[in-house]
C-alpha cells in the first residue's frame, strides 16, 4: 500500500516547527495542541480542494492562506459572499476538544499515554476512529468532529509523553492508527526505565537498557503525593520514568527529573522539536486514513466545506394545513431552482412532518432533487386547529440540524408536547440555531396571538433564538415567507436584535458597513410606529410603504422593511410605541464572528473549556472569539464587545487579549442578570471601515450547574449508565431531574436529586438502544436540573454515539498490476496512460466503494471471485492518481501512482500475455 500526500510533510514541518511551543490545551498567548491540529487540518484540506478542483478541471488558487480565502477557492464559484463563520465554527468543533481530554479525562493514563498505558491508549485512538468514520456514514458530523478532536489530542500526547523521539524513530508510529497491528515492545511491569536526575532538568534519564533494547516507555504523572511505584499500583515496579514537572508530584520522588516534551525548555528543545514534527506527521496520517475512509465530498463537509446556507423546514400536517404546507412547498421549490449554482444555494436540506400523535422522521439530504421529492409527499390529513406535537419535531430538527442553522416551523395551533420547552431551550442554546415560526390562523376568527397564552411558547422561542413569531392569515402565507428566502443565505449576518415588552419610546442604533449588503429590518408587534434615519439625515415613516430608504411590506404582526441601498455609517430606528415589539437588523456580509463561552481549569496542562449550560452566576464571563472575514482575522481588528440585555438596557463591557491563532480571550466581570446576547464593534483595516455585529442566541446565568462527561460509544441492545453530577449555589431542597433524548431510547434517572447550597450530589441516566440501531447513529442527550419552586434550572447536552462491535481490522489490499502507455511532457493533452489494479478483501467485511482520491481520469471496474479489477485511464495532463478502497467497517488499502513523462508502457507483476487480458477483461466494466 502506497500513501501520498500531495502537501509535503517537510514544508509543514517547517511551518510547525516555527510556531508550535507547547502540547498544551489552547488558552495561552503560546502555541498549542490546536496549533499542531490547525496546521495539520488545514495541509490536509489544502491536498483534499486540489484533488477536488483537479478532478472537476479548475485551479485551486486561494488569494490567501485565510480559512475564508481556502474556503472560497475550495467552492469553486465567484457568485455570491462567502462566509467562513460555519467553516470557523466546524473546525472549532475540532480544536475545543483538546480543553475537555486535559479537564475532563485529566487522571487517565490512557487519555495522555501516560504510565505506560500505551494498549489502552491507542485502544482510544482506534475505537474513536472508528466512531468517526461510522459518525460520517450516518451523517452525524458534529460527533465525528468532536471525536477527532480528542483522539487527535491523545495521538500528540504519544509523541510527547513517550520514549518515542530519545530511541530515535524520525517517522510516526504508525501501529497507533492501524487496527490490525499491535503496540510493540513495551517496557515490562518491573523493569526500571530511568535514572535519577536531582535537578530535574538532565536532556536524557533513559537507562542504557531501555536505549538499547529499543523498549517502548511513558512517564508517570502523580497529581497526589505519590511515589511511582504507589501511582502504578504494582509493588514489583521500581525505577519508572517521571512525567515531570511542577504538577507532577510524584517527579519529587526517586528517580527525580522527567521525560514529558511538552514545553521547549532549555534542556530538551531539540527533543521538544523532534516531538512536535512527529505529533503533527502522524495527525496528517491519521486524517489522511479518515479521508480515505469517507471520500472527497465527504471529507470536506466534515470539515466544514461546504455552502453555509441549511434549508430546515419543521411541518405541521393535520387536516387545516394544506395551505400551508403548499405555500412552504413553492418557496423551498423557488430557493432550490433560483440559488442553484450559487454561492446561497443550500448546502443541506432538512425536512422534519408532525401530527398528533406522530412526528418525524427527520429528513436529511445533501441532494435538492431528493427534498422536492420528500415535500411532495407531504399531505395534510387529520387533526385540525388542535394542539399538536411540534415542539417533538422541532426537538428532531435542533439535533439533526447543524449548528447555526435557519429552522421554520409552520403550525396554525399551539403546541401539545409543552413538556419539552426547557429541552427546547437548552437546544437552541446548545446549537445556536435560529427559530422562525409563522403562524396562520383563519382571517373570519383571527385574533391577536398575545391573547392566546398557550402560543407563547413560540414567541419565547423566536426570542430566544433570534428568530421571529410571524402570525400571519392564511390568505396572506406567501407574504410572510419572503422572510425565509431573505435568510437563505450563506453569508447571514445580525448587526442588531432587541426586544421590548412592554413598548416606549427609544430611539436604537446601529451601523453599516462597507461589507455589507441587501440590508433588512424586521419589526413585529400590533399597532407599531417608528420613524427610520439614515446617516446622512434621511427619514421615512412606518406610514410610507415606498419612501427615500426602503420598501415597507406589512403582513399580520410583521413590518419587513428593505433598504433601498446600504449607505455606511449610524442608522437609528426611532419607536414611539407602548405595544411590545421586536427589533432585528440582518444583511449580507462576509464579516462576522463565532465565539463559545469558556471556563478556565487547572492542572498539569491548563487551559480553557467551553462551558455546556447557562454561567454560572456570581463569576466573570469568559468568551473565546474568532473573527471571520473576506481576508481572514488578519484584516480585522476588534474595538469593543459587550454583553447585551435584549430586553433591557444594561450593557456589560469587557477586556480582551489577543490569542494565538487570531482568537481573542473577553473577559467580562459585570454579567447582566437577564438574558443577554453578545455585541462586537470593530474595524475592517482592509477598507478603514467600522463595523457592527451580534449574536442571535440569547444566555443567562444559573446558581445551577450540570456536569456530565462521556468518552466511550454505546453498543446496540446494551445498557449504557452515564454519570452527571448537579451543583447549586442556591437555595437546599429537592432538584427535579429530567433526561431526554431525540432517537425515542427508553431511559432511567433519579426523579430528584436532594441538595444543600454550595453542595454537590450525582445521578446516573441508564439508556438501552434497540438491538438494530444502525452503527454510527447519534443520540442527543440533555440533562436538566431545576430547583425548588423552578425558580433556577441549567442543563447539559451530549452527544453519543451508538456503535456496534467491528471485528474486521484489516484493510482492503489493493496491488497495481499494470501500466500502459506513453506520456510526452511536451502535447500532455494529445495522449493517455492507464492503469489496472486488483483489489481484494480477503476474510473481511467486503469491499465497499472505490473511488478516486486524487487524479481527473475514469475508474471502471467489475467484480471477480475473489475481489474486484479495476481499470483507471487519465489524459496525461493528470499525472497522479491515488485510488482508495474500502470495506464495510471503514477499513482503507490504497493504490498511489505517478505516471512519469517521456516513459514508455510498464508493465508490473505480470508477463504481457496476462496484461493483455487483463486489459481486454476490464474494458468490458462499468464506469464507476
Amino acid at each position: 500500500m502506497i500513501m501520498k500526500l500531495l502537501v509535503p510533510v517537510v514544508a509543514l514541518i517547517a511551518l510547525v516547527v516555527s510556531s508550535v511551543q507547547a502540547f498544551l490545551p489552547d488558552g495561552g498567548n503560546g502555541n498549542t495542541h490546536v496549533t499542531i491540529t490547525r496546521h495539520a487540518v488545514m495541509a490536509k484540506i489544502h491536498e483534499v480542494c486540489e484533488a477536488v478542483a483537479e478532478s472537476e478541471g479548475r485551479q485551486f488558487s486561494p488569494e490567501g492562506s485565510s480559512p475564508e480565502e481556502v474556503l472560497r477557492a475550495c467552492l469553486g464559484t465567484a457568485t455570491g459572499e462567502v462566509s467562513g463563520a460555519k467553516f470557523s465554527t466546524a473546525l472549532n468543533q475540532i480544536y475545543m476538544q483538546n480543553g475537555f481530554v486535559d479537564r475532563d479525562f485529566m487522571s487517565s493514563a490512557p487519555h495522555h499515554f501516560n504510565n505506560e498505558a500505551f494498549t489502552e491508549g491507542r485502544n482510544l485512538i482506534i475505537q474513536g476512529t472508528i466512531a468517526i468514520k461510522a459518525n460520517v456514514r450516518t451523517d452525524n458530523l458534529q460527533s465525528a468532529r468532536e471525536t477527532l478532536g480528542r483522539v487527535c489530542h491523545t495521538l500528540q500526547d504519544f509523541y510527547s509523553h513517550s520514549n518515542w523521539v530519545e530511541l530515535g524513530n524520525k517517522s510516526p508510529y504508525a501501529n497507533l492508527i492501524r487496527p490490525d497491528l499491535n503496540i510493540e515492545n513495551i517496557a515490562g511491569v518491573a523493569m526500571p526505565t530511568c535514572s535519577d536526575c536531582a535537578s530535574g532538568t538532565c536532556p536524557n534519564q533513559l537507562l542504557p537498557a531501555i536505549l538499547k533494547g529499543k523498549f517502548l516507555t511513558s512517564g508517570y504523572m502523580g497529581l497526589t503525593n505519590l511515589t511511582n511505584l504507589e501511582v502504578r499500583g504494582d509493588i514489583h515496579t521500581v525505577g519508572k520514568c517521571s512525567h515531570g514537572g511542577e504538577t507532577d508530584l510524584s517527579s519529587k520522588q526517586n528517580p527525580r527529573g522527567g521525560i514529558s516534551k511538552d514545553e521547549p525548555l532549555s534542556y530538551n528543545a531539540d527533543l521538544h522539536n523532534k516531538a512536535v514534527n512527529l505529533a503533527s506527521e502522524a495527525t496528517l496520517e491519521l486524517l489522511e486514513d479518515i479521508h480515505g475512509a469517507i471520500g472527497n465530498k465527504d471529507y470536506l463537509r466534515l470539515m466544514g466545506i461546504a455552502r453555509s446556507a441549511v434549508l430546515a423546514f419543521v411541518i405541521d400536517t393535520t387536516g387545516s394545513m394544506s395551505n400551508d404546507i403548499a405555500e412552504a412547498k413553492r418557496v423551498a421549490f423557488n430557493i432550490i431552482d433560483s440559488k442553484k449554482g450559487t454561492q446561497d444555494e443550500p448546502s443541506e436540506y432538512i425536512l422534519v412532518p408532525f401530527n398528533d400523535p406522530d412526528f418525524g422522521p427527520l429528513i436529511r439530504t445533501t441532494n435538492p432533487d431528493v427534498m422536492k421529492s420528500e415535500i411532495s409527499k407531504l399531505t395534510a390529513v387529520g387533526g385540525g386547529d388542535i394542539p399538536e406535537m411540534c415542539l417533538s419535531g422541532l426537538q428532531l430538527a435542533l439535533t439533526g440540524a447543524p449548528s447555526s442553522s435557519q429552522i421554520y416551523v409552520f403550525t396554525d395551533a399551539p403546541p401539545k408536547d409543552t413538556y419539552l420547552n426547557k429541552t427546547i431551550i437548552a437546544l437552541i442554546r446548545s446549537t445556536t440555531s435560529t427559530v422562525t415560526s409563522l403562524m396562520t390562523t383563519f382571517s373570519r376568527r383571527r385574533r391577536s396571538l398575545n391573547a392566546r397564552p398557550e402560543f407563547q411558547v413560540y414567541y419565547d422561542m423566536a426570542l430566544a433564538s433570534g428568530g421571529q413569531a410571524i402570525e400571519v392569515p392564511k390568505s396572506s402565507i406567501s407574504q410572510a415567507t419572503k422572510i425565509i428566502v431573505d435568510t437563505s443565505t450563506s453569508a447571514l449576518v445580525t448587526i442588531l436584535q432587541r426586544s421590548r415588552d412592554p413598548g416606549r419610546v427609544e430611539s436604537f442604533s446601529f451601523l453599516l458597513d462597507r461589507s455589507v449588503s441587501n440590508t433588512i429590518i424586521y419589526i413585529t408587534g400590533s399597532s407599531l410606529t417608528f420613524n427610520l434615519r439614515s446617516p446622512t439625515g434621511a427619514s421615512q415613516s412606518n406610514t410610507v410603504a415606498n419612501g427615500p430608504l426602503g420598501t415597507i411590506q406589512k403582513v399580520g404582526n410583521l413590518q419587513r422593511i428593505q433598504l433601498n441601498e446600504t449607505e455606511m455609517g449610524l442608522w437609528f430606528i426611532d419607536m414611539t410605541t407602548s405595544q411590545s415589539y421586536t427589533i432585528k437588523v440582518i444583511g449580507q456580509s462576509a464579516i462576522t464572528f463565532i465565539y463559545n463561552f469558556v471556563e478556565e481549569f487547572k492542572g498539569p496542562h491548563p487551559g480553557y473549556a467551553v462551558i455546556d449550560g447557562r454561567l454560572l452566576a456570581g463569576s466573570p464571563a469568559k468568551l473565546l472569539l474568532t473573527l471571520t472575514g473576506e481576508k481572514g482575522p488578519e484584516a480585522l481588528e476588534v474595538h469593543e464587545v459587550a454583553l447585551v440585555e435584549v430586553s433591557g438596557v444594561k450593557v456589560s463591557n469587557e477586556t480582551v487579549e489577543k490569542m494565538a491563532g487570531g482568537d481573542f480571550l473577553v473577559t467580562v466581570k459585570d454579567v447582566p442578570e437577564g438574558e443577554f446576547v453578545v455585541l462586537l464593534k470593530g474595524k475592517d483595516k482592509t477598507f478603514s471601515s467600522l463595523f457592527q455585529r451580534q449574536t442571535t442566541t440569547m444566555m443567562s446565568q444559573s446558581k445551577v450547574t450540570v456536569k456530565a462527561k462521556a468518552d466511550d460509544s454505546m453498543l446496540p441492545g446494551e445498557e449504557f449508565r452515564l454519570n452527571f453530577t448537579v451543583k447549586t449555589n442556591g437555595p437546599s431542597g429537592a432538584y427535579t431531574i429530567c433526561a431526554r433524548n431525540d432517537k425515542k431510547i427508553s431511559m432511567t434517572h433519579p426523579p430528584t436529586l436532594s441538595l444543600v447550597s454550595g453542595g454537590s450530589a450525582q445521578g446516573t441516566v441508564s439508556l438501552t438502544p434497540p438491538a438494530d440501531t444502525v452503527s454510527g447513529t447519534d443520540v442527543t442527550l440533555t440533562i436538566e436540573a431545576e430547583g425548588p419552586g423552578g425558580s433556577d434550572s441549567n442543563y447539559a447536552v451530549l452527544r453519543l454515539s451508538v456503535l456496534s462491535k467491528v471485528t474486521d481490522l484489516t484493510p482492503p489490499k489493493c496491488e497495481i498490476v499494470d501500466v500502459q502507455g506513453t506520456c510526452n511532457s511536451s502535447s500532455c493533452s494529445s495522449s493517455n496512460w492507464e492503469l489496472s489494479v486488483n483489489i481484494t478483501d480477503r476474510n473481511g467485511t467486503g469491499i465497499e466503494r472505490i473511488s478516486i482520491q486524487q487524479g481527473s481520469g475514469n475508474l471502471t471496474q467489475k467484480k471477480v471471485e475473489d475481489g474486484v479489477m479495476g481499470l483507471y485511464e487519465a489524459s496525461c495532463c493528470s499525472t497522479s492518481v491515488t485510488l482508495s478502497a474500502v470495506d464495510k467497517v471503514g477499513n482503507v488499502g490504497r493504490c498511489s501512482y505517478t505516471m512519469k513523462s517521456s516513459a514508455g508502457s510498464c508493465l508490473m507483476s505480470l508477463p504481457l500475455w496476462a496484461s493483455l487480458l487483463l486489459y481486454g477483461f476490464l474494458r468490458e466494466s462499468f464506469t464507476l
